[in-house]
């Protein structure tokens, strides 16, 4: 995924100037973390014990926790791992 969103940025940067920069960045980055993988209120609750048990050491970063969540997908709780297949993950 991050592979998509580096070039995505580098032309961006370069057609719309230095100026924009930061807040190009800021935008890839909320998308890139925030915006997709934190998920609704229900949907962090229905995760948060199995984030904390299996993935405390990736957290706060969202996109390592879901990397985490992934490779436990055999041990999470049902509605965890009900989060994730709404998500295609």
């Amino acid at each position: 995924m991050f592979y998509r969103i580096v070039p995505a940025f580098t032309v961006l940067m370069v057609l719309n100037g230095a100026s924009t920069y930061a807040q190009a960045a800021s935008q890839i980055a909320q998308s890139a973390s925030g915006g997709l993988f934190q998920g609704t209120p229900e949907e962090r609750k229905a995760c948060r014990h199995d984030s904390v048990k299996f993935c405390s050491d990736a957290i706060p970063d969202s996109l390592r926790v879901l990397a985490c969540l992934k490779e436990h997908r055999e041990h999470l709780t049902k509605a965890c791992d009900q989060v994730l297949k709404n998500h295609g993950q």
